[in-house]
């Protein structure tokens, strides 16, 4: 062996773990800033969200909307990101032994999140770049940080690598002190006339406070050039045009405004949503376009600047999501604003065998829309606009198509460019193979709002109230009744049209003890809302609305 030659040293578990978690910081860092660049989509933890959420079966789907509701995506992100910090500290542990065991784990790593990359729609080359940059610059922490983690030291005694055996303590001479100094905390490896190479806390600790740093900075970086500034900018700065059919005054009598109950209108903030992007688009509109074709005469191509430029028309709208339980959060009522789609579709001149719409989100998301709902002369838009103002990015800025009577998954398509017209019998949407009804119909629903489930009430004079709906034919009657005994007819609210929500109440005289209330609503048809209970999947849940309270 040669003299200056350095002996290698092991640092203990907990460091390696540290330095596993700092590298991967660094990596998952430098990888968002470039995907600050390239767009969300490449990078590598939103890819393999939006993999995870693919490939997951849609009964656990549904548990994750049914558990975590509209946090279920942050719930998968946080979920990613714990198995990779996991991870990324046994790749730490595991690069004590060897360095190029702890290199090839973040090759692995890197290669899935590369083909979780690739394989999103529209991927191109470049968009492996965040990916391919992160695991270099993990690699490079990784190595700097284990060099860093020890120290060397000239040793000129030769000295077993073998651990003494235990025996009495040295005799210390008339006069002498003891000594009393702990032993240093210093794993080293010692042979004759080499180095030793011993295990340095200090020297860790600061080189690892450098590595948070340098992960938080890119990473911040990054998500500010992501593009949402840009795009919110964007959104900020659209004047939006008079409809040319505007949608009348709401009537006096649609709010009842009673605490607690649903306001007839759903301010933007509070609308649910409900959809498979795990990073919510930042469409540009100054770059979106909406290409129809395939079963047409004439595809057409449209600008954002051309569809402003469209009539516009204004309509009161509620949307449900299939996902909602019986007496669930997810529906909401709104006024929107946009181009009639059967308007557009005439421009293309739809085949007479077509009988879907096959749309396409920006992040590649699809819905099948069948033709002859969006022809039959219902507001059927593609939306610019909500509430009186622009499009929300989170719903679906620049445009959405919303259309009354259907399920959202299979009509309301956000951040829409593409639509292809086709047949049922030929193409199918995103939902579909995944279990899930091709065409979807809303169900005759309604909901107690007031009193909540659980809520202790005292006895006397009260009211019950709720909401109910039956898009696009419209609620003709609701009826409660308490403890199963008989059917009362709620008063209802007025509505502008038979494509909202109808609020409901009435009175009870509630008495001492626990009470079960249950309602349900006939819509105009003269349908009324089964008592079957059924689950969301496969083309929305039935039931009756049932809550338990207590009076004291």
């Amino acid at each position: 062996m040669q003299r200056n030659e350095t002996i290698p040293t092991r640092a203990p578990a907990w460091a390696g773990a540290l330095v596993g978690l700092v590298s991967g910081g660094v990596a998952l860092g430098v990888a968002q800033l470039l995907a600050g660049f390239f767009g969300p989509a490449t990078f590598p933890v939103v890819a393999v969200g939006d993999a995870v959420v693919d490939l997951t079966p849609a009964p656990v789907k549904d548990f994750a909307i049914a558990t975590f509701g509209e946090n279920d995506k942050a719930v998968l992100v946080g979920g990613v990101l714990v198995v990779l910090a996991g991870i990324a500290a046994l790749i730490g542990v595991v690069a004590r032994r060897r360095l190029a065991y702890g290199l090839a784990g973040l090759d692995a790593f890197g290669v899935i999140g590369a083909l979780a990359v690739f394989t999103r729609p529209g991927a191109v080359a470049l968009d492996l770049l965040p990916t391919v940059a992160g695991v270099a610059a993990g690699s490079v922490a990784l190595a700097w940080l284990l060099r860093r983690a020890t120290v060397s030291r000239v040793s000129t005694s030769r000295v077993s690598t073998a651990l003494p055996a235990p025996g009495p303590p040295a005799e210390v001479g008339e006069g002498e002190p003891a000594s009393t100094a702990p032993e240093p905390e210093r794993p080293a490896v010692m042979r004759a006339g080499g180095e030793v190479a011993e295990f340095d806390r200090r020297r860790l600790l600061t080189g690892a406070a450098g590595g948070v740093v340098v992960a938080g900075a890119t990473a911040l970086l990054g998500r500010q050039l992501s593009g949402q500034r840009a795009v919110d900018a964007a959104r900020l700065g659209v004047r939006l045009p008079r409809p040319a059919v505007p949608a009348g005054p709401i009537p006096a009598g649609a709010d009842l405004r009673l605490p607690g109950l649903s306001p007839f209108v759903t301010p933007n903030r509070d609308f649910y949503r409900v959809d498979t992007a795990i990073s919510v688009p930042q469409v540009d509109p100054n770059d979106w376009t909406l290409r129809i074709h395939g079963l047409v005469g004439r595809p057409v191509e449209l600008t954002y600047a051309d569809l402003l430029k469209l009539p516009l028309t204004e309509a009161d709208v509620t949307l449900t999501c299939v996902s909602n339980e019986v007496g669930g959060p997810y529906v909401g009522n709104a006024r929107w604003l946009g181009v009639r789609m059967a308007d557009v579709l005439r421009r293309a001149g739809l085949r007479s065998d077509a009988d879907m719409l096959l749309s396409t989100s920006a992040d590649g998301f699809t819905c099948g829309t069948p033709v002859d709902v969006v022809m039959d002369g219902r507001e059927a838009l593609f939306a610019i606009a909500m509430n009186g103002e622009t499009l929300p990015v989170e719903h679906g800025f620049p445009v959405r198509q919303v259309v009354p009577g259907l399920y959202g998954y299979v009509s309301a398509t956000k951040w829409v460019v593409d639509i292809k017209v086709t047949r049922f019998d030929t193409d199918q949407a995103y939902w579909t193979p995944r279990g899930w009804s091709a065409k979807g119909p809303i169900k005759t629903q309604s909901r107690i709002d007031v009193p909540k489930a659980g809520d202790s009430l005292k006895a006397g004079a009260t009211t019950i109230a709720g909401v109910a709906w039956a898009q696009h034919t419209g609620v003709e009657a609701v009826e409660v009744r308490v403890d199963r005994g008989e059917w009362r007819r709620a008063r209802l609210a007025q509505v502008p049209g038979p494509d909202t929500w109808r609020q409901w109440s009435i009175d009870w005289n509630a008495t001492t003890g626990e009470h079960t209330i249950e309602v349900r609503a006939t819509d105009a048809a003269g349908r009324t809302q089964t008592e079957r209970i059924a689950p969301p999947a496969p083309d929305g849940a039935t039931g009756w609305h049932t809550i338990t309270v207590q009076v004291g």
